[in-house]
């Protein structure tokens, strides 16, 4: 746990904790020192903008939760109990959309629903700058989340219970409200949550989406830090969302508990048959049209946007820096952004592995598994308090890593990590802690019983882990628009700066740039999904 720990110490709960003292202390708005002004937090929240600011985080995650349940559900049911051809591909395409950056995610329902957007061009319909955008993309995005976490679930339980029960003259609905639903319900709750997590914290998406006219609790922390330069209503803001994420991540752990300890699971390639009868049929067919209406029309009317211009214009644009977006060609972005998650994984690997053999040991104590939940937080503090708390705490020796090139992989991998450690603790908690104590006994060092016992059963989880690793590092952009130096931007920085300069050249160059990255995320969650089994998780 010592690596673990220190990491998570210095490159988390330091920066987030200075930043957020400076911000209350006064220390940089102007408003000199004076110990904690717990008064500054009755006057944010009684600004009349800021309560707009959360009533509408709330509001529009809600929302956002209820409608990717809505529309989601069918889904989980459709892979869980059906088989049919295609299925495994078309799996790996619904989580397509949960590996993308959320920069990405709202560049294509821009080209979508906005300003010159396909709806505009047939219907003349604008979307844009409208909450039912944000919506939608924020369904796009966490689709993935209750058909994995749900329907992994569903494919799990014994379908021969439900029977029993229509045997017995129970209706189809009311055998399934008595007796599959209440099995399901912690895994529901556990998607709902973790749905509502993300569209609470959600940046991106608002950001590109959401124009002058909305934003969340990120959003407004970001404005107040980078363009207000209010440190301590941000400060504020940041605590307050800290402690609604840590609510959150404490009702996702009892849930996550129940799920765990409550249930009899079997074989979940057992449960699956061909779609029978008519209702069947259309079932299948409404979730397939659901999928390419939702989740593939945006990615492909993005990449078609790219193409508009004649002789591929738009990605040769992207080989030179005549408009001074960039100090250097934006086609850079790529290499650096690969560079940047590969290091990223290599750190999230190494930190999350090691944390996750350490809460799997029977030795640990109640702390050691409290540190489980505490892994979870980057993933649900603010990336721009971060990314800012690293400017203002890592700028003196010995951790003088503001010009330093690994500043960026080390904020990445603080949001890897939680996957990392998600994706190994049940492959390490399935292993039989009988075969280490027999290579101890046989005179087998800590570090060879790791190797020839652990290291053989999680390596494709081990694998899998890097891949998911991977592919948010690649993605990160709450932090990394902010120590991300000029001359080596990241993809999804790149894109950001991008859209929002006026001129159709640099709409398109967007456009290309997220193609680009849409494409190598999807790529790296292909030879995931060739190397996931059912032992290394769903996520």
């Amino acid at each position: 746990m010592a690596l673990p720990v220190a990491f998570f110490g210095v490159f988390f709960a330091y920066p987030v904790a200075a930043i957020v003292s400076r911000g209350l202390n006064g220390d940089g708005d102007g408003e000199g020192h004076g110990g904690w002004r717990f008064g500054r937090l009755l006057d944010v929240l009684g600004q009349s903008d800021i309560r707009h600011v959360l009533w509408f985080t709330t509001w529009q995650a809600l929302a956002s939760t209820a409608l990717t349940l809505l529309l989601a559900l069918p889904a989980a049911y459709v892979f869980a109990r059906f088989a049919f051809p295609g299925k495994e591909v078309l799996r790996a395409v619904v989580t397509v959309p949960f590996v993308l950056p959320t920069v990405v995610v709202g560049t294509a329902f821009l080209a979508l629903v906005g300003r010159g957007g396909l709806l505009d061009e047939l219907w003349g319909v604008r979307l844009d700058t409208t909450v039912w955008a944000i919506l939608l993309a924020h369904v796009f995005f966490n689709y993935a989340v209750v058909v994995r976490t749900v329907g992994g679930l569903w494919a799990q339980l014994d379908p021969r219970q439900e029977e029993a029960a229509r045997m017995l003259g129970a209706s189809p609905f009311g055998a399934w409200r008595r007796v599959t639903l209440p099995a399901l319900a912690p895994a529901v709750a556990a998607a709902a949550l973790m749905v509502f997590l993300f569209t609470f914290t959600s940046f991106g998406v608002v950001q590109i989406l959401g124009g002058p006219t909305f934003s969340t609790l990120e959003v407004e922390i970001y404005r107040q830090t980078s363009e207000i330069f209010d440190l301590s209503t941000a400060a504020v803001l940041t605590l307050v969302q800290f402690v609604a994420v840590g609510a959150i991540l404490a009702v996702h752990a009892w849930t996550v508990r129940r799920r765990e300890s409550a249930l009899r699971l079997v074989d979940a390639s057992m449960t699956a048959r061909r779609p029978r009868g008519a209702g069947q049929w259309a079932l299948l067919a409404g979730v397939l049209v659901t999928i390419v209406a939702l989740l593939l029309l945006p990615l492909a009317v993005l990449v078609q946007r790219s193409f508009d211009a004649p002789d591929f214009a738009y990605y040769r644009a992207l080989t030179s820096d005549d408009g001074n977006v960039f100090l250097v060609p934006p086609i850079e972005a790529v290499g650096n952004s690969l560079e940047y998650a590969l290091a990223a994984t290599a750190i999230a690997v190494l930190i999350g592995g090691l944390a996750a053999a350490a809460l799997t040991r029977s030795g640990a104590g109640r702390l050691v598994r409290g540190f489980d939940a505490l892994l979870m937080l980057p993933l649900g503090v603010s990336a721009v308090t971060v990314g800012f708390g690293f400017l203002i705490t890592l700028d003196e020796p010995p951790l003088d890593l503001r010009e330093a090139w690994i500043l960026v992989p080390l904020a990445q991998a603080l949001v890897g990590v939680p996957f990392v450690v998600r994706t190994m603790l049940p492959v390490l908690r399935a292993v039989d802690v009988r075969l280490r104590e027999a290579a101890a006994v046989l005179g087998a060092s800590p570090w060879r019983v790791w190797r020839e016992v652990d290291l053989p059963m999680v390596r494709r989880a081990l694998l899998v882990a890097a891949g998911f690793a991977f592919a948010v590092s690649l993605g990160e952009f709450g932090a990394t628009v902010f120590i991300a130096r000029p001359d080596n931007p990241t993809l999804p920085v790149a894109v950001a700066r991008l859209l929002g300069r006026a001129g159709e050249l640099n709409y398109g160059q967007a456009m290309a740039l997220s193609t680009i990255l849409m494409l190598v995320c999807a790529v790296a969650l292909l030879v995931l999904e060739r190397l996931r089994t059912d032992r290394t998780g769903e996520f």
